[in-house]
């Protein structure tokens, strides 16, 4: 129902009448509008208890060969599967929005737009803030240096033996030559092929500007349908699954303090791991997302609204979340850091 002409008689006697009309089609929100990382790259995996064990096989056990020669009028040694356990600890992180009851009538009472609602917006920007947070804590646990085990480093004069490669802006640097003899290190290790490759912005721009990836797609392109660089491409080019450009992006600045936007993971950084699409109890993965559904409906984001005390006359949105982002296996990926200059 619109604001009636009484209505506003009585908000100019008492002087909180504003006049001003807000447009109904349009505001300004920043709300991203790409994909965030932590889910495109690792698996959820559900957990009942906040923190526990979980299995971890002896690999040398299970790639061995431990089959012998039966002796006669006897047996063979048992063989051996070793196994041991490691831990997980989910913990809660939380935010509230406020909605002041009060001020909630003016919007309600003149018809503003769906685009100022206090309701609809702060459980949006909850939503928003949570995809935030989960990609810090991807960037801090799988996508920076000293995480993995198996990490290299872009240099002018690539040498193997320390781990070095041309970086992907050096006109002699052939990307899918070094992402084949990778690839092949990590299925000879770990026994999976990978299958997903994430890249930092700066890594994504300068593989589509080099020259031996120019080089295979250039044919591919009519005048109507130029050939171009996605993501799809390159992923037929080193033979992965996915590649995920890590893009998203969030003020690093405290409040109160001028916005400082950056990107939430390295640009010159790249991780090339094997994951499962969903959790297996016989299957490795380089990494998991345990989540934890801390109210016990089977949600790991889990929100919810409530009134604030009465004399205060507002309401709260609430977020929780319960996660541990862990790497379960260096054997299954291989980071790459300085991939640009």
């Amino acid at each position: 129902m619109g604001i009636s002409i009484n209505d506003i008689t009585v908000k100019k006697a008492l002087g909180t009448w504003k006049p001003n009309m807000y447009l109904s089609n349009m505001s300004l929100a920043y709300f991203a509008q790409g994909e965030y990382a932590a889910r495109n790259l690792f698996p959820v995996c559900p957990v009942g208890l906040s923190s526990s064990y979980y299995y971890t096989f002896s690999k040398g056990d299970l790639a061995r060969d431990n089959v012998q020669r039966k002796p006669a009028y006897g047996s063979v040694t048992p063989a051996t599967m070793g196994m041991t356990d490691n831990t997980y600890s989910c913990s809660v992180d939380q935010i509230l929005v406020g909605i002041d009851k009060i001020m909630t009538l003016d919007y309600q009472r003149s018809s503003a737009p769906g685009s100022i609602d206090p309701r609809r917006v702060k459980v949006r920007f909850l939503a928003e803030q949570m995809n935030i947070h989960q990609d810090i804590i991807f960037a801090k646990n799988f996508f920076k240096a000293g995480v993995w085990k198996n990490e290299w480093t872009g240099a002018a004069v690539a040498d193997a033996a320390q781990k070095k490669f041309l970086r992907f802006d050096d006109a002699n640097c052939d990307p899918v030559e070094l992402f084949d003899g990778l690839i092949n290190d990590i299925r000879r290790v770990g026994r999976r092929k990978p299958n997903k490759l994430a890249l930092g912005v700066e890594v994504f721009a300068k593989l589509k500007l080099n020259p031996f990836i120019m080089e295979r797609v250039k044919y591919t392109g009519t005048t109507a349908n130029p050939a171009i660089v996605t993501e799809q491409v390159l992923a037929q080019l080193f033979g992965v699954e996915q590649v995920v450009v890590l893009d998203s992006t969030y003020n690093a600045a405290g409040a109160g303090q001028d916005e400082n936007m950056q990107y939430i993971c390295d640009g010159k950084s790249a991780l090339l791991c094997y994951t499962t699409s969903s959790p297996q109890i016989d299957e490795p993965s380089a990494g998991y997302i345990f989540a934890w559904d801390m109210l016990g409906n089977g949600q790991y984001i889990a929100t919810s609204q409530f009134d604030g005390p009465p004399a205060e006359h507002t309401e709260f949105i609430e977020g929780l979340i319960a996660t541990d982002m862990k790497k379960t296996s260096d054997d299954l990926a291989v980071f790459l850091k300085d991939c640009v200059g």
